[in-house]
């Protein structure tokens, strides 16, 4: 009380000086508050590609616990009036004037946006090999199967050490996944790839850079003659704006995107089983929506079926994969007259057997490093 009588009093004193600052602060305080109050909640955030908290729920058990209180916390930070422009101005700051490394875990290097995976997790590593070796047990031991590994590096694998940033141990996780998946055959496909291959504002890789990753894998599997190899690639009319460009804040340039394709890969029919739907291997509509690399095989599904009507064999593909799967697989499926493609973010895994049944194909273990760091997705 004390405090507040002094400052009250030197405050007084120094009005004429004072004051137009405190209006100031005054006038931008009551604007805040006015805008938090009318503007209408936002659902999702485009830039952070998520939803966004809404007001939570009031009432005598949710204030006892405490969670109301947890929740609007959270509640106001999202819905905070003109977030992203002062998202924005943080960024800048952090980079431009406080000279600081990372925003939000998102570093820049060599011109590319990448994020901070580090430091290597063993235990989610050998989860994951866990894992696919109960899938293995369960649905391929007696089924004549052959059954092959490639673990996709991401972009801190070309920039972080180079860079002076953490990095993880990437050999150590190869050297993990390869002893414990002693059943697979492993395609080291590291030595086809460089950051060239990646966006420069998304997690992903091109995939009109990676022909010669999706080679590589398809000698492995001894497919390379039942494909063309012969493209026509297309480019998507909206900018396409990576996850790394609203998770970092900054001003980054926009990219084009582009799909390769042939008459067999447009033939080509996808088979949703959640939504019972048959799309193409490229969803154009997905372009405008807030990921368009979901245009490739209409983004994350539990299982999808590919018909290739024009394949030149018989053969069989199952493909268990992450996101980076979505834009390889369609180079793939053009060898095969099936292929089978599973998530098992999005479906437990003693359900596969209810919609897939293992009997002589190839089948595909194709992950990317950050699930593998971080492996508690996978069911």
């Amino acid at each position: 009380m004390l405090v507040i009588i002094i400052l009250r009093g030197f405050i007084m004193k120094n009005k004429n000086r004072y004051l137009p600052g405190l209006l100031i602060v005054a006038i931008v305080w009551l604007g805040l508050t006015l805008s938090s109050w009318f503007l209408p909640l936002q659902d999702v955030s485009i830039s952070e590609r998520r939803k966004l908290e809404q007001l939570p729920a009031l009432n005598f058990d949710s204030i006892l616990s405490g969670k109301f209180a947890l929740n609007f916390e959270k509640f106001s930070l999202d819905q905070f009036p003109f977030r992203d422009s002062f998202r924005r101005l943080k960024a800048i700051s952090t980079f431009y004037v406080f000279l600081q490394k990372d925003n939000n875990d998102i570093y820049i290097a060599d011109g590319y946006a990448a994020k901070l995976e580090y430091p290597l997790n063993e235990k989610s590593v050998i989860s994951a090999a866990d894992k696919f070796t109960a899938l293995y047990n369960k649905y391929m031991k007696e089924a004549n199967n052959n059954i092959y590994l490639s673990i996709v590096p991401d972009k801190g694998y070309f920039l972080a050490d180079a860079n002076k940033y953490p990095a993880l141990d990437y050999e150590k996780m190869f050297e993990i996944m390869q002893s414990n998946l002693d059943f697979a055959e492993y395609i080291d496909i590291t030595d086809k790839l460089d950051i060239t291959d990646y966006y420069t504002t998304d997690t992903h890789w091109r995939q009109e850079e990676i022909i010669d990753v999706s080679k590589k894998i398809a000698e492995a599997m001894g497919v390379t003659d039942a494909i063309l190899w012969d493209y026509s690639r297309k480019t998507a009319n909206e900018p396409f704006y990576g996850v790394y460009y609203g998770q970092s804040a900054l001003p980054l340039k926009s990219e084009q995107l582009h799909y390769l394709t042939n008459p067999i890969l447009a033939a080509c029919t996808v088979y949703n089983v959640e939504t019972d739907e048959v799309t193409e291997l490229y969803n154009i509509e997905k372009l405008a929506g807030y990921d368009p690399y979901e245009m490739y095989l209409s983004g994350a599904a539990p299982i999808l079926y590919i018909e290739n009507s024009n394949a030149k064999s018989n053969r069989e593909l199952i493909v268990f994969r992450d996101s980076f799967g979505s834009s390889l697989v369609p180079l793939l499926a053009e060898g095969y007259q099936k292929t089978t493609v599973i998530d098992t973010r999005y479906i437990d895994s003693n359900l596969i057997g209810n919609y897939v049944t293992f009997n002589n194909q190839d089948v595909l273990f194709l992950y990317s490093t950050l699930i593998l760091n971080n492996s508690s997705t996978l069911k």
